[in-house]
């Protein structure tokens, strides 16, 4: 066995849920304060400074920016110490910074990581998306199918009607046509206001109620999204959505050459894949961060592709004892 097989062996990912533990804990701070860009800035660099402390040779493939600009962890950013094997890195320190400074539901630190070529490299621009949880049939809803198609094709797999269906969608001007076509199938609907990350990995969690999650957001978290559906189960679909020719430059640069291809969760993120997540705020996957004098509870999922595993994880962390080297 390969060293870097025998490091992941030893599941990276209970490792790297003490990065999102620290940036959740760090993001708390700024919970309903009303400052997006702080609240952003504090859990980046909690990120950091937890990777940097992982003995991996990290490259960040998924990031808050393109360019090395404090306080981003930007794509190519370096991390780790260096002394451990090669990883690709997805990342988004605080998913759902509006609902972090609003004091809103479903705010979280989220890290995925892969061996190295395991996350498509997309660039920060937006992406079209659907998404339904697993144990269903291969390629049951189209990205390029009508929305009453999809849904009528899902009904059919669950034994159920369209009514039955809660469809979740980001609430934005841009998504108006998207949710009256759903409304026109009788389909339920959740508007969210952000966090779609969590949106997506609600089709797979049947207490969520969500059945299909659908409409265009981040392309950067349709890659976390995969990662997880990857470990927990489900299919997605994704194409990349390039409002300029600056945006589709961007995309060039780091070796998209097809705009208009239509990505499999396979092709969004495969192989050995490991995803954790911390919740900031309460929502429907995880409970918020509960501070207390001297101390805090963190909520954190854990997941891997290779085993299926799934862990919740509840971490009681207490200010007052100096932290110790191994956590």
């Amino acid at each position: 066995m390969r060293i870097e097989d025998a490091y992941m062996d030893r599941n990276l990912a209970m490792e790297v849920v003490r990065v999102t533990e620290a940036a959740a804990l760090s993001a708390s701070l700024l919970v309903g304060r009303g400052n997006e860009k702080e609240a952003d800035q504090v859990a980046v660099d909690a990120m950091r400074r937890a990777l940097n402390a992982l003995d991996i040779e990290g490259t960040v493939v998924i990031g808050e920016g393109e360019r090395d600009e404090a306080p981003m962890l930007y794509i190519g950013e370096k991390v780790g110490t260096g002394k451990g094997p090669k990883v690709d890195i997805a990342l988004d320190p605080l998913e759902g910074t509006s609902i972090t400074a609003r004091g809103g539901p479903n705010a979280l630190a989220v890290v995925a990581v892969a061996q190295a070529g395991g996350f498509l490299h997309a660039p920060d621009v937006y992406m079209d998306k659907i998404a339904i949880g697993g144990g269903l049939p291969d390629h049951l809803v189209d990205l390029d199918a009508p929305v009453g198609e999809n849904l009528k094709n899902l009904a059919k797999a669950k034994k159920a009607e369209p009514s039955d269906l809660q469809v979740c969608i980001l609430e934005r001007p841009r998504h108006v046509e998207l949710i009256a076509k759903v409304r026109e199938t009788g389909a339920r609907i959740t508007l969210i206001g952000d966090g779609d990350v969590s949106g997506v990995i609600a089709t797979s969690q049947p207490e969520s109620g969500i059945d299909m999650y659908i409409g265009s957001g981040g392309a950067p978290e349709g890659v976390l999204a995969a990662a997880a559906l990857q470990c927990i189960g489900g299919q997605m679909q994704g194409r990349l959505l390039f409002r300029n020719d600056d945006e589709m430059q961007r995309a060039t640069r780091i070796g998209i050459k097809d705009f208009s291809r239509k990505y499999s969760t396979d092709e969004l993120a495969h192989g050995d894949v490991m995803f954790a997540a911390t919740g900031v705020t309460t929502g429907a996957m995880l409970k918020g961060v509960r501070r207390f004098a001297g101390g805090a509870i963190t909520h954190s999922v854990v997941m891997r592709s290779k085993s299926g595993t799934v862990r919740m994880i509840e971490a009681h962390h207490n200010f007052r004892r100096k932290p110790l080297a191994d956590g």
